[in-house]
């Protein structure tokens, strides 16, 4: 399918930025089908602050792959950003995600033998979104905004984990894009660690980014804007603030 990755960003006005309607993903396991999402229909509008909850296999991470363009559907429509996930082939969505989606995983998924401000430049370089000069001042400008400039030329081995979640999390918002999906962001730090890191994507909202995370933790659920629960692959809650 031919697709134009400039005309993507924020959602037509309107419209949800994130649109489901009769999503299904089926796994293959030893020859033997496995649903994990069973005909979800969801409508996340612009500037929305999302907590996706529930158990352990209810299809969380399935659900956040299909969004970040990670993973395909195997039934239903998918649209996020103005792009048809469901239609899109994988190298079509891999430039998609990259000016369109940061993604901040628990396991921070930083490359160990880059800096720490090469680690930030990376989306830049990959989308060709800043020239070198600009991605670099960008990158610091960013590390800045996290609290964490003057660790820029480390490796990330070097810093703690706290550290570099901040890093992943500026690294996410290298090319600016309108949607942060967050997968158990803070599942391996500290109580105060865990703090910084949600405060950082509450002003993210301010900003009028749409902020996704999936986590377990009901503090956090009890933090957002909106919590949607997961159980068998399929929303069993949906419950919005006041």
């Amino acid at each position: 399918m031919a697709f134009d990755n400039q005309q993507c960003g924020k959602a037509s006005p309107g419209s949800p930025l994130i649109k489901l309607k009769g999503v299904v993903k089926t796994y293959w396991t030893f020859g033997t089908p496995v649903t994990a999402l069973k005909g979800i229909d969801l409508d996340v509008a612009q500037g929305e602050y999302l907590v996706v909850t529930g158990k352990s296999g209810a299809g969380k991470t399935t659900l956040v792959n299909l969004i970040a363009g990670l993973d395909r559907c195997t039934a239903g429509t998918l649209w996020v950003a103005s792009a048809p996930l469901h239609q899109l082939k994988p190298e079509a969505a891999s430039k998609w995600r990259g000016r369109q989606v940061g993604v901040v995983f628990q396991n921070f998924e930083l490359l160990p033998s880059l800096s720490i401000l090469q680690n930030v430049m990376l989306p830049m370089d990959f989308s060709h979104t800043f020239p070198p000069s600009q991605a670099r001042e960008r990158a610091l400008s960013l590390l800045a905004e996290v609290e964490i400039a003057d660790h820029a030329q480390k490796l990330p081995s070097t810093i703690s984990g706290g550290q570099q979640q901040r890093v992943a999390i500026a690294r996410a918002l290298a090319n600016d894009p309108p949607l942060i999906l967050a997968d158990e962001p803070t599942g391996s730090l500290d109580s105060v660690t865990s703090e910084a890191v949600l405060k950082m994507f509450e002003r993210l909202v301010e900003r009028g980014k749409t902020v996704l995370i999936v986590s377990h933790d009901p503090d956090i659920a009890a933090r957002a804007q909106r919590v949607i629960t997961l159980h068998d692959g399929q929303i069993t809650n949906d419950r919005r603030k006041g």
